[in-house]
């Protein structure tokens, strides 16, 4: 299976983006275009290691689950979370962050199919937008 990779700069704090990436409220905003909701699991709130979390989303137009277990975490500069059931063969998504003087590098890194690297990227803009909106929110 191929390996997709993303960065993404955002002008935000390292573990601002490392909270957002982690948070499950903030990933289902993040994924609307694929109407993707939490079912099961932890529902609210941030991922911790060994926290598991079911989602349902629609690709291929068809609704399908993926169940994802955090496996590692090194705040705030590493998580990474694999699949424990759904459609996939395997599936194993490595969220890295690298602290810059303006900001931060996110790195998303997906062994999967070729066709999930649109919402990758799409999740990652999304999350840009709201960390680098935070302060004229409030």
């Amino acid at each position: 299976m191929p390996i997709i990779e993303h960065q993404q700069f955002i002008k935000a704090p390292i573990e601002v983006c490392f909270d957002l990436a982690r948070n499950v409220d903030i990933h289902t905003q993040t994924t609307s275009k694929t109407k993707e909701k939490v079912v099961g699991g932890v529902t609210e709130g941030l991922l911790e290691k060994g926290d598991t979390v079911t989602w349902e989303a629609v690709h291929f137009g068809i609704k399908q689950r993926l169940t994802a277990r955090v496996t590692e975490m090194e705040k705030p500069d590493k998580f990474i979370d694999i699949m424990v059931k759904g459609a996939f063969h395997s599936f194993v998504h490595t969220h890295e962050f690298i602290e810059e003087a303006d900001g931060t590098i996110m790195i998303d890194k997906l062994i999967l199919e070729k066709y999930m690297r649109t919402f990758i990227v799409s999740r990652a803009k999304e999350l840009k937008k709201i960390a680098e909106n935070l302060d004229s929110l409030s």
